[in-house]
């Protein structure tokens, strides 16, 4: 398989996307999670894992331990949605895959959706449930933080609300399609937009302002880390695919990230779509993909040094 055939696999993926989109702008909320629901499920086959639900000061969290994983090494994961739709339900094969994998405890935070819940009370569970975590004992040395689309904003929004507070930060963070920019000022938010099966501009621009109201700010730093002050960070993994709608709240987040001294390593990847990863319960590019991340998360919790962006041969 050359860089640029993709697997019948990810093909039957894409077509059943299309057959099916979803439209944030035109389903009601309600609808959107049930239907996002259903879709998850349809991806769950995880690896053997235990699942353990916890309140991390007031905020629903679930362990996922996979057999054999550390619990002191810990991934904070922030699930995607565009704030509105997700659960901790919904991303328990991922979970697994990642505790498997990582050989770490996963803790996935059921923060406050929208827009029942608008912004900051994502951002403060966030912040709650890493603080809770520290206060149980776990180094900050010893935990990534991490999320997908929505999520992977919210990772971002999280590192920069823990270093203002001065508070101690992760060992890293992973960032996978994350929406950075609810401004949507990015060249492939149009360019993409006949390409992308899972995200429209319509769509996203709609979560944006269920989660920040008819008159917020899209461009504040804590809703859309791309306008923030990103110095003083850990490193940081940016997965993303070159046919995704939101490429560019990639590309500009790692440069933001580099021109303010930071360690990025942008895994990019060509013709994978929003949030690739997720289907790693069926799709290759997804499971490859989802191995290189693992490798990062070990590394960053077991490391004796800073270097995290070497390849690694064996993925």
């Amino acid at each position: 398989m050359t860089a640029f055939e993709v697997s019948p696999e990810f093909t039957e993926l894409v077509e059943r996307l299309r057959q099916a989109p979803f439209r944030a702008d035109t389903t009601t909320v309600p609808e959107l999670r049930e239907n996002f629901e259903k879709f998850a499920a349809s991806f769950f086959d995880p690896p053997a894992a235990e699942f353990v639900p916890d309140n991390a000061n007031g905020v629903d969290v679930e362990w996922t331990r996979a057999p054999g994983c550390d619990h002191s090494r810990v991934v904070l994961y922030l699930h995607g949605g565009g704030y509105s739709i997700g659960s901790i339900a919904a991303y328990r094969d991922f979970c697994a895959r990642i505790s498997e994998g990582s050989r770490s405890a996963v803790l996935s935070v059921g923060y406050r959706l929208a827009p029942e819940h608008r912004f900051p009370a994502a951002l403060d569970d966030a912040v709650t449930a890493y603080r809770w975590l520290l206060d149980t004992g776990i180094r900050a040395d010893r935990i990534v933080i991490a999320g997908d689309s929505a999520g992977g904003g919210m990772t971002m929004a999280t590192l920069v609300a823990l270093r203002d507070a001065t508070i101690a930060l992760p060992a890293a963070a992973v960032c996978i399609s994350p929406l950075v920019d609810l401004a949507h000022t990015g060249a492939t938010v149009h360019e993409k937009a006949y390409i992308d099966p899972i995200v429209t501009p319509e769509g996203s621009h709609s979560y944006g302002v269920r989660y920040l109201g008819e008159d917020g700010d899209l461009t504040n730093p804590l809703a859309s880390p791309l306008y923030a002050d990103l110095r003083s960070l850990p490193p940081i993994l940016i997965q993303c695919g070159t046919a995704e709608l939101l490429l560019d709240d990639s590309l500009r987040l790692a440069r933001k990230l580099r021109d303010a001294g930071g360690i990025v390593d942008l895994d990019v990847w060509p013709e994978m779509i929003h949030i690739f990863p997720f289907f790693a319960s069926k799709v290759p590019e997804s499971q490859r993909a989802l191995r290189y991340l693992n490798a990062f998360v070990a590394r960053a919790v077991s490391r004796d040094d800073r270097s995290l962006c070497a390849s690694d041969p064996a993925l």
